[in-house]
């Protein structure tokens, strides 16, 4: 697996949600067997977790939905259809995905420390929280 492609930003949305189309992609990638291996350990974890709590789904079943579809359009119907949250819900997801790690959340702060360290990022002071840091490592800002 020589390219490395990178899912869309964490930023993306869908159906007024952060995070599910950079999710979907990295579920189709693994599908195709072309998700890095850097992704998979995290597949179904971090961000996807949080997202498949808050839309009340398991990783399974949304692999599932993913893997009978062909477009994204497909999916958002899907989404829209059987994910029945409310825009508050929506935002509240956003907000935690935007403000993490949170202020008082010592081994987060330091294991985002450490990965900017690790990807030559550490001197990037604009690099707040992890949707920041994963845009920078992807080359996005």
């Amino acid at each position: 697996m020589a390219d490395l492609i990178y899912p869309r930003s964490p930023r993306e949305t869908m159906c007024g949600w952060m995070h599910l189309p950079r999710y979907i992609d990295k579920i189709r990638l693994h599908v195709a067997g072309k998700l890095h291996p850097d992704y998979q350990p995290n597949l179904g974890k971090g961000f996807d977790e949080r997202w498949l709590k808050a839309a009340g789904l398991t990783h399974e079943r949304f692999v599932e939905v993913v893997r009978g579809t062909i477009t994204d359009g497909q999916v958002a119907d899907w989404v829209l259809k059987h994910v029945k949250k409310s825009d508050a819900d929506k935002r509240a997801h956003a907000e935690f995905m935007l403000d993490y790690p949170r202020a008082g959340d010592a081994e987060m702060k330091a294991r985002l420390r450490m990965r900017k360290e690790q990807a030559g990022l550490a001197q990037r002071d604009d690099i707040k929280g992890f949707v920041d840091f994963i845009d920078a490592d992807e080359k996005r800002i």
